[in-house]
């Protein structure tokens, strides 16, 4: 059984993943259209960090960053290799979403990039209600970003 849970960004494990995360996203984008934040960034007040882990191995992980009262990011959604295909991505999104509910946020914002590497995030936070916006919070114009949204009903 997969199970969600507060986690240390700075966790062993946690770490690696964020590493590959951040070299990945060097190796696909120009240096300044990199917004993925490092292991120590996402241990920030501001950002609550999960993992999804299935018998205490990582599967994946995601954050919230807190923009405003009524306005949050979702950053650093990763799944490992060894866990593509499995959902994991979906079942952190909907949790993450659930949270933002939860917290009271009205508005989900997100920044993801537009190379072919990042067609299946696309069509993940498309299926999931997400439609591209205008720049969010501090980000600019950018041919390599995609801005994306979704209106959530506070519970």
């Amino acid at each position: 059984m997969i199970r969600i849970a507060l986690d240390d960004p700075a966790r062993p494990d946690v770490h690696q993943l964020l590493s590959e995360h951040l070299a990945d996203m060097f190796a696909t984008s120009p240096a300044e259209s990199v917004h993925a934040l490092d292991h120590s960034a996402l241990s920030h007040e501001s950002i609550t960090f999960w993992t999804a882990r299935e018998d205490g191995v990582l599967l994946g992980c995601g954050a919230l960053k807190k923009i405003s009262s009524g306005h949050a990011e979702i950053k650093s959604m990763r799944t490992t290799t060894s866990a593509r295909g499995r959902g994991v991505a979906t079942l952190m999104l909907e949790h993450i979403v659930a949270e933002a509910a939860r917290l009271g946020y009205g508005r989900l914002s997100l920044e993801t990039g537009t190379e072919d590497y990042f067609a299946p995030a696309r069509r993940l936070y498309a299926r999931h209600g997400f439609t591209e916006c205008p720049p969010f919070a501090d980000y600019t114009l950018d041919p390599n970003s995609v801005f994306m949204e979704l209106t959530v009903s506070p519970k």
